[in-house]
């Protein structure tokens, strides 16, 4: 793993992310591999079910993969607490129909500097990180200051340019808290 000037890991533009092998919430596992066989490149979404600013993206992500077959596509919950049983549950009464695949230990989230869900990654075909951070900037398509971040990336990619903002912030739920670790509610 590349290491920054203060000598700890980073994740940089251009360079290949950890592979991953996850299970499923529904049964099976997949890996980082499996999703980029045959593909130009796949999105993985580090997400939650009980965030609301995930549930924002519900008809977004449900539909993703039929826009993009080009890509590979998957969920990652890694959200502390959050169960296959209580993802399951979630993914019926909302009507999901995405991958969502279980890392319990938030074990992947750490290793790719996620603190927070949503966030995105686009990768190459390699495995190297061409995008990461937000969707969007939280608004409806519809609204006139919408501004779309996956999107464009995710054309200036497939089409061989350079993608002109490899990088956003992004905002949401946290995957971990110190009130996760608390012994009593405050």
């Amino acid at each position: 793993m590349p290491q920054g000037s203060t000598g700890h890991p980073t994740q940089r533009i251009g360079v290949a992310v950890p592979g991953f092998h996850l299970r499923l919430i529904n049964g099976g596992t997949v890996s980082l591999q499996m999703l980029l066989e045959g593909r130009q490149g796949a999105a993985i979404v580090f997400w939650s079910g009980i965030c609301s600013h995930c549930a924002h993206y519900d008809r977004y992500l449900n539909v993703f993969a039929a826009c993009h077959p080009e890509l590979g596509f998957v969920t990652i919950a890694s959200r502390k607490g959050e169960t296959p049983d209580t993802l399951l549950a979630i993914a019926a009464a909302r009507e999901l129909t995405f991958p969502i695949l279980c890392d319990p230990e938030s074990a992947v989230a750490e290793q790719w500097f996620t603190r927070q869900t949503p966030r995105v990654f686009l990768v190459d075909s390699l495995g190297r990180l061409i995008y990461r951070g937000a969707i969007d900037n939280y608004r409806y398509p519809d609204d006139l200051e919408y501004v779309g971040y996956l999107e464009p990336a995710i054309a200036q990619f497939l089409s061989g340019t350079s993608v002109s903002r490899s990088e956003t912030a992004s905002f949401g739920c946290a995957i971990q808290s110190v009130y996760y670790n608390l012994p009593k509610a405050l």
